[in-house]
């Protein structure tokens, strides 16, 4: 009993000190509830926990909560003795989603005591979610080693915000492993030192307490700019004796270019000229004085071999040095005989070894007679008629006579064997047939053949068409190819026969003056001109590939001048005096000598150069006011004197001195090739019964090829078959010109013609003059009205091209269809804004938004390398507007497509370039209205 009143009285005492207690505490918050998102349909709990607390209640968005949402749970604290009450609500989605208010869904706390009232935090209820699209995903981008990589990534929206993880090839990337990577800044990816090693696919990955995310892969590609090595010591002089050419090598290999990075500008060939000593032959001096004579009856004399002495290998002196002599005319006695007697023994030998020598050189003689005399018999004996490969060098002096010899077997290029023989031809025919002069003679006045004849018009077995338009006469210059031959090719001197066995002698034989001596005189070079202003235009010589583009504003205002542009027909005289350059285009002139301008003109002219590899050394020259030549630039080195941007037919130069230019090639290997044109033409002879096809092989330019569409217009030939190209390359082989399949039974041809042959320096060194072979075919019924064949034109161990020939015999000059047409190629100049594909105004707007230095450097620097320009950029910084200088030659790179569609592209992704980096809001909007503005040719941006 006294153990339970002592229990009534604690809880009595204590429920008093309790409420006392309580009496003077305010409830205080021991947990509140925290913020929560709800995933998907699952409800939230919300919890408070208060001491002292009598009662708590949760209130959300301003309203209480039912008091029969609470959960509420009630203990009394052992320490202090306070009462702690905890309460939960639970939160769904729907609620969430049912409240409408200027702020998210919220709830707190009010806890109660006898003193007050105390009031939570308040806690936020967002449904959580995670969208799919990144704001901006990571771009693949290529840098240099040891450059900055920065990949950027903003995650898509969430609830809560999405935290950024990086993968790289599929594993986690970490900032704390690599201190190279840092990933701490706005969520986007820094390599400050780009390694080899740094190389991947990279994925940006978004996630949070919902779902997560995977951005488009970046493929970062570290690259290593090629690094030229040392150059190697100087070779020996390529001459034994004179003045020859030593060079020196250096490769791309410190570094080698990797992974795509740009490989070494400049030269890896190096030349200089030498000179080696030549050798000097010894000479005698002068004998010296007589001896006093000797006991012996002798006297004796000696000469030096110092006039001159042998240098540099030289040959030593023919000859004795010393000279013996009796000193008393054979009468000295000596042992009591006559010296002459003691001697005789000695020069009776002396005359029996010269008696056994001369014996011997007689029969050797006679040997030697003999062979010839049997051989002789043997060959004539033999003969049958036949032909062999002829070599046209043997036939470029005109008319030569050639000896018939029997067919050989298996050749499928010569005259077929099992034809009967002309009994009627007699043993040598003799006639023209290759000249590598421009035409062949024919029995009509020069100005006949040369007058311009109406433009006609023709329809071939061909889709194709010869557009022929000059302004003026066409006049040609017979030139006889010069000795030049490739770097690493020996000439070889040596007797011309023209057959196939003797080919390796003959191939580098020296060129014989051409034919047509009478049209070297008396030429005028093709010439056009035009009135040119301020606003600028374009100058073209019709058919020739070559054209000059003043820009706007190269004129001063209220200023004209007379532009007038020319090509040379003359022999060339660019060539330098070692003999291994090539003139690879025609040589132009633009001016007058005393324009003046304020910023470059673009020059184009075609060239017949392959230049898919680096096997060439092509120069840019340009002739002095003393006619002689003077190197202007090499076109794989850079120049801030002028500006060569070369393609694959077409050389487009920035130039700034009126005058005349060319473009000549040395071949550094026996690959390096150029490239030719192909075509054949025929026509009727007089007679009805004769039918002439003339295969030309000419430079792979337009002006060449006008010269023989010129030559054919005075003839009234025909085009054959569309017109072929064939790369011919620097190895010293000749070109073989044959027909074949020509319908035995309808066609006959002439023997020595079935194949014919131009030696290798004769297509090599052709520039001015066109290369020809005819072929003489006679029809043995005028019923025989349709013509095939093939025509065959290959370089010996090289490439070959068939020209397909099918065409119907006209019986009168009215059947025959010129393969002329009229075209606007004719039209040689034009002025203002008519000759430019960009709006003036684009083209203005565009230089003063890229002439503007930025942050990152010069705008116009990037406008260069989208278009493909970016080489030699020195000579755009050093010009007042490198963008209108860069837009001019974009012009004159694109004058015959007018492609705007590409400088559009090129703007946009400039744009995009820029969009990444800091560039303001106004030059972007403008890049765009570039783009835009040039595929509608529209205005430009305002």
């Amino acid at each position: 009993m006294t153990d339970r009143l002592q229990l009534f009285e604690s809880l009595r005492l204590w429920s008093r000190d309790g409420l006392s207690a309580m009496s003077g505490t305010l409830p205080h918050f021991l947990q509140e509830p925290d913020d929560a998102y709800i995933v998907k349909s699952n409800p939230i709990k919300l919890r408070c926990r208060a001491r002292p607390a009598l009662q708590i209640f949760f209130k959300c968005n301003g309203d209480w909560v039912h008091q029969n949402q609470h959960t509420s749970l009630e203990h009394t604290e052992l320490g202090t003795g306070l009462k702690i009450r905890e309460v939960m609500i639970n939160v769904s989605r729907q609620q969430v989603e049912d409240f409408h208010g200027p702020e998210d869904y919220w709830c707190l706390c009010v806890a109660w005591s006898h003193l007050g009232t105390s009031k939570s935090r308040k806690a936020t209820v967002r449904i959580a979610y995670l969208r799919k699209n990144f704001e901006q995903e990571p771009q693949g981008m290529e840098v240099p080693i040891n450059g900055m990589i920065v990949l950027h990534c903003r995650p898509p929206d969430g609830v809560p915000a999405a935290e950024v993880e990086w993968l790289k090839n599929e594993e986690l990337v970490s900032s704390i492993e690599d201190i190279n990577i840092d990933t701490r800044a706005d969520h986007n990816l820094i390599i400050n030192e780009a390694r080899l090693s740094d190389s991947g696919n990279y994925t940006c990955l978004a996630s949070n307490i919902v779902a997560r995310r995977r951005s488009a892969t970046a493929t970062v590609i570290v690259f290593v700019n090629g690094g030229w090595s040392s150059w190697t010591d100087w070779s020996e002089c390529n001459v034994h004796c004179g003045r020859g050419v030593q060079k020196r090598t250096r490769t791309c290999t410190n570094p080698a270019p990797l992974n795509g990075g740009a490989f070494c500008e400049g030269m890896s060939v190096q030349k200089s000229t030498c000179t080696s000593p030549c050798p000097v032959d010894g000479g005698w001096a002068k004998w010296t004085m007589w001896s006093v004579c000797s006991s012996e009856c002798e006297r004796q004399r000696t000469r030096e071999c110092t006039d001159p002495e042998p240098k540099h290998g030289g040959r030593l002196c023919d000859g004795a040095a010393l000279d013996m002599d009796n000193c008393t005319g054979d009468l000295c006695i000596q042992d009591r005989k006559l010296l002459h007697d003691v001697k005789v023994p000695q020069a009776d030998m002396d005359s029996n070894n010269d008696v056994a020598l001369y014996s011997g050189l007689a029969a050797g003689v006679v040997t030697v007679v003999v062979l010839v005399i049997a051989v002789t018999l043997y060959r004539r004996n033999q003969s049958e008629y036949g032909v062999d490969v002829i070599d046209s060098s043997a036939l470029t002096g005109g008319f030569q006579s050639f000896s018939f010899k029997s067919a050989r077997q298996g050749n499928p290029l010569l005259m077929n064997s099992s034809m009967q023989p002309d009994l009627t031809v007699s043993r040598t025919y003799t006639g023209p047939i290759c000249f590598p002069d421009s035409m062949e003679k024919e029995l009509i006045p020069e100005p006949a053949l040369f007058d311009p004849l109406p433009d006609l018009k023709v329809k071939v077995h061909s889709s194709f068409m010869v557009s022929l338009g000059v302004s003026e006469r066409a006049e040609y210059h017979a030139k006889a190819p010069s000795q030049t031959f490739p770097r690493g090719v020996v000439q070889e001197m040596g007797g011309g026969g023209g057959t196939l066995g003797g080919r390796g002698k003959s191939q580098l034989a020296p060129v014989q003056p051409a034919l047509l001596s009478s049209m070297t005189t008396g030429k005028r070079p093709l010439r056009t001109s035009g009135v040119f202003g301020h606003g600028g235009g374009r100058l073209v010589v019709p058919n020739a590939g070559v054209s000059l583009l003043v820009p706007h504003g190269a004129i001063e205002e209220d200023t004209t001048w007379e532009l007038y542009m020319s090509i040379t027909q003359q022999d060339s005289s660019a060539l330098s005096d070692e003999g291994q350059e090539i003139l690879l285009s025609p040589e132009v002139t633009y001016g007058p000598p005393g324009l003046t301008l304020s910023c470059p003109v673009a020059l184009t002219i075609a060239h017949c150069a392959d230049v898919s590899s680096e096997d060439w050394n092509i120069k840019l020259k340009r002739q002095t006011q003393d006619n002689s030549w003077e190197e202007v630039m090499t076109v794989e080195e850079e120049s801030t004197a002028c500006y060569c941007l070369l393609d694959t037919q077409c050389c487009h130069l920035l130039v700034e001195r009126p005058g005349c230019y060319a473009l000549v090639g040395e071949a550094l290997t026996q690959e390096a090739g150029k490239r030719l044109r192909l075509a054949a033409f025929g026509n009727m002879e007089p007679n009805f019964l004769n039918y002439s096809i003339r295969v030309y092989c000419v430079n792979d330019t337009p002006h060449a090829f006008q010269e023989v569409v010129s030559v054919e217009r005075g003839r009234g030939g025909r085009l054959l078959e569309e017109p072929k190209t064939l790369l011919f390359r620097a190895n010293s082989f000749s070109l073989q010109v044959s027909i074949q399949d020509i319908p035995q039974f309808l066609w006959s041809i002439k023997p020595f013609t079935t194949c014919q042959e131009f030696s290798f320096s004769q297509v090599w060194c052709s520039s001015q003059s066109p290369l020809q072979c005819a072929f003489s075919l006679e029809r043995y019924s005028p019923a025989a009205n349709q013509l095939s064949c093939k025509i065959s034109v290959r370089q010996v161990k090289g490439h070959e091209q068939i020209l397909q020939v099918y065409t119907t015999i006209a019986e009168s000059e009215k059947d025959t269809v010129p393969f002329f047409t009229q075209s606007d190629c004719t039209i040689s100049s034009q002025t203002g804004s008519r000759a430019f594909k960009i709006p003036l105004s684009i083209r203005q707007r565009i230089c003063a938004t890229f002439d503007t230095a930025n942050a990152k450097g010069k705008d116009w620097q990037l406008l260069a390398q989208k278009l493909h320009i970016d080489r030699n950029l020195g000579y755009f910084a050093r010009q007042t507007s490198p963008s209108a200088v860069i837009l001019s030659l974009w012009e004159a790179q694109h004058q015959e497509r007018g492609d705007l569609d590409s400088l559009a592209s090129a703007l946009e992704e400039i744009g995009k370039v820029q969009s990444k980096h800091s560039t303001s809001v106004d030059t972007l909007d403008c890049i765009k209205d570039f783009s835009f503005s040039l595929q509608r040719v529209a205005k430009p941006c305002k």
